[in-house]
């Protein structure tokens, strides 16, 4: 099985990426020189982190009925330079739940079937770090 992409060029420093018929703008920063109509590489590289990890994870609480919501990532990447590269990524996870241990878990079980995780992981320190926020219930 394959994944493609496509990438083309739209600008002195723009770019359109599509996959099926989902687009996005890769573009460089102000101070860059370049227009800031869209993210980084870099930073599309941590989104994709995030989603696929979220999507993993959400597939997990959802097939397990667990009561766990309102589910955040925050992904941080440290750079390195020579070559300029992550070094480490952190990926905190935040959620409403009372079951930290089915949590963490699913975190776990979500990272291993991550493919952009299990990708990075020979390259890069990849740590994943789960917070939470005890469920509220309303009176």
């Amino acid at each position: 099985m394959h994944i493609q992409v496509s990438v083309h060029q739209t600008g002195p420093s723009t770019s359109l990426g599509q996959a099926r018929t989902h687009r996005v703008v890769i573009d460089r920063p102000l101070d860059k020189e370049g227009s800031d109509q869209g993210m980084m590489g870099g930073e599309h590289l941590l989104v994709a982190l995030g989603g696929c990890f979220m999507s993993n994870l959400l597939a997990a609480i959802q097939a397990r009925n667990a009561n766990i919501q309102s589910v955040r990532l925050q992904v941080t990447g440290t750079l390195a330079s020579a070559p300029s590269r992550f070094s480490d990524i952190e990926v905190a996870v935040n959620a409403q739940t009372e079951d930290l241990d089915v949590l963490e878990k699913l975190v776990v079980m979500s990272d291993r079937a991550c493919i952009v995780s299990n990708t990075l992981r020979p390259a890069v320190n990849l740590v994943f770090r789960v917070e939470t926020q005890p469920t509220v219930e309303v009176l």
